[in-house]
Formats: structure tokens, C-alpha cells, sequence
């Protein structure tokens, strides 16, 4: 064993050695610190501009939903503005923003008896297709949505799977069937068609919307005495009035729109204002753009004119509850 001294226990040899190295990258992170604050509040500061009502980001944003809308309505106002061009101005080769407009369109239109008989029979049958498909449809929606129902999964699936299939398929049986009946080229026979489209598609939106409504206040609705009917009625209803409203418009859009249905099931009698207008493209060798383009617009008129009476029967509704 060898003698310990004075000096080997006071040697410093391997203190400057043995230092941690972590010390060091402290000090180097604390060197650069300034550094990264500065970056970090460059950032936040582009963000704050980013966000401002007046910013970049709110500029782009503008933009870009303006060029979508543009690009949305172009279409619908370049049929408006061929409704009133004569031919040869719609099928120039370079495109007329600037001509004499004329109503000759909208008046060959409305003169012809079978657009009257063809609007008349679209109202009558899409109308009471979608009355119908509201009354059973939404009542329905809510027992699917609110009650134990056995296989509520297939229900929904099976109303789904209606949409599923092409028209084509679904008006071959069904020209079949009506014309056994002796109800081919009948008002009668498009309402029960069009209540199938309705009927599915107001059941189908309607079921989240009232599944989206809290039990909570059916549960206080029947703690204060309501009936299941007073609940549907005066809780239910209103508070999932607006999301109702919209799959009663889309159903009404889908039926009034609907072509290929109408085209095999109708042959002079019951046309619809699809059918009529269809018709306008084989009349003479030459396509007349101009009563295509008017037929178009009358023919976007009316559910435009549905919504917003259905909007303000449903405030009113809603004002008298």
C-alpha cells in the first residue's frame, strides 16, 4: 500500500476531464436563445397578420371564394343572358357579352300549350310527391331516430340503397307494373313514383337531425306533462326545423329536375316540365339555343320560389310556438 500524502488527495486531474457535457450545451443554448426568440416572434407576428379582417390570409381567402362563386354562377348566368339572344348571336364564334336582347324566347315558350300543360303537371305531381313524402317521412324519421326499433341499421341501409339505383332500373318494373294497372301516363302513377325519391330521401336527413337533439330536453318536455306527440310537435320540430326544411328542398329539387323517370313512365298526358323542355332540342335541324336556354331558366324558377315560401312558412310557424 503505498503512502498517502497531502498532495495526492488535493490533486486536481480529472475534475476538468469528468465535467458533464451537458454544461456545455448549455451554455451554446443559452448563447443561441436570443436567437429563437426572435424567429418565434416573427412567426406569431405573421400569424396576427395572417388573421386580421384586413390581412394576407384574409385577402386569399376572399379571393378564392369569390373565384369559386364565379366559377358556380357562371353557368346560370350565361343561360340567362343566351334566354334573350337571337341564334346568331349564341352561336357566333367568339361570345357576345354585349347585344340586343330580345323576349321572343320567353315567348315562344309560353305560348307553346304543351309548357303550360307540362308545368301545370309538374307542380300538381312534385308537389304533392313531396307533401306527401314530409307528412310520412319526418314522423318516421323521429320514431327510426328516438325509439328501439328492431334492425334500425337495415332500415337506414335500405332507405340508402334506394338511391342507390339508377333511374333506369327503377322505371323499367315500374312501367310494368302501371301499365297492368291501367295507370300508365298518369298523375297518379308519377305521385306514388316520386313519393318513393321523396319519401327515402326526407327519411334519410331527417334522422340525424333529430338524432342530434339532446334527450335532456324531451325528458324536462315530459317532466312538464307533454304527450310523445306534444314532444314531437312543440320540442322536436322546431329545434330541428331548419335541417328538415333543407331535405324537404333537396327532395323537391331532386323530383322537379328528375328526367329519365318522367321520360319512360309519361307520354303526352302527364309530361312534365323536364320532359317539355327536353323536347325543345329536335325542333327543325337546327337546335334553337335561345327557347333551350329560356325553357331552362323558367324551369329553375319555380323551386327558387319554393324555398323561399317554405322559409317563410316555417318562420312564421316557428314565431307562432
Amino acid at each position: 500500500m503505498g503512502k498517502l500524502t497531502k498532495n495526492t488527495l488535493t490533486k486536481p486531474t480529472a475534475q476538468r476531464d469528468l465535467r458533464p457535457p451537458m454544461l456545455t450545451v448549455h451554455a451554446h443554448s443559452s448563447a443561441s436563445q436570443p436567437q429563437l426568440t426572435s424567429a418565434r416572434n416573427g412567426f406569431v407576428r405573421c400569424l396576427r397578420v395572417l388573421r386580421t379582417p384586413g390581412g394576407i390570409g384574409a385577402i386569399t381567402t376572399t379571393a378564392i371564394t369569390t373565384v369559386i362563386i364565379l366559377v358556380a354562377l357562371f353557368p346560370i348566368l350565361w343561360a340567362v343572358l343566351n334566354s334573350f339572344k337571337e341564334l346568331m348571336d349564341i352561336v357566333t364564334p367568339v361570345p357576345r357579352f354585349f347585344f340586343s336582347p330580345t323576349l321572343a324566347n320567353y315567348k315562344q315558350v309560353l305560348a307553346s300549350p304543351e309548357v303550360l300543360t307540362g308545368l301545370g303537371n309538374s307542380v300538381a305531381i312534385v308537389g304533392v310527391a313531396v307533401l306527401l313524402g314530409a307528412v310520412l317521412g319526418v314522423p318516421a324519421a323521429y320514431a327510426i331516430a328516438r325509439y328501439p326499433i328492431p334492425a334500425k341499421k337495415d332500415i337506414q341501409f335500405f332507405l340508402l340503397s334506394l338511391r342507390f339505383l339508377p333511374p333506369v332500373a327503377v322505371a323499367i318494373p315500374l312501367i310494368s307494373i302501371w301499365i297492368d294497372l291501367g295507370l300508365y301516363d298518369s298523375r297518379l302513377s308519377m305521385v306514388v313514383t316520386y313519393l318513393l325519391v321523396t319519401l327515402s330521401t326526407i327519411i334519410w336527413l331527417s334522422i340525424p337531425a333529430f338524432a342530434r337533439i339532446p334527450k335532456e330536453i324531451e325528458e324536462a318536455a315530459a317532466l312538464d306533462g307533454y304527450g310523445p306527440y306534444q314532444v314531437f310537435w312543440y320540442v322536436a320540430l322546431p329545434v330541428a326545423s331548419k335541417t328538415l326544411m333543407g331535405g324537404i328542398v333537396f327532395s323537391f329539387v331532386l323530383v322537379w329536375n328528375e328526367l329519365m323517370i318522367a321520360l319512360a313512365l309519361t307520354s303526352s298526358k302527364s309530361m312534365t316540365l323536364p320532359v317539355v323542355a327536353s323536347a325543345f332540342t329536335s325542333m327543325g335541324q337546327e337546335v334553337p339555343w335561345g327557347v333551350v336556354n329560356a325553357s331552362t331558366v323558367l324551369l329553375a324558377l319555380p323551386p327558387l320560389l319554393f324555398v323561399g315560401i317554405l322559409g317563410r312558412l316555417l318562420n312564421s310557424m316557428l314565431k307562432h310556438k
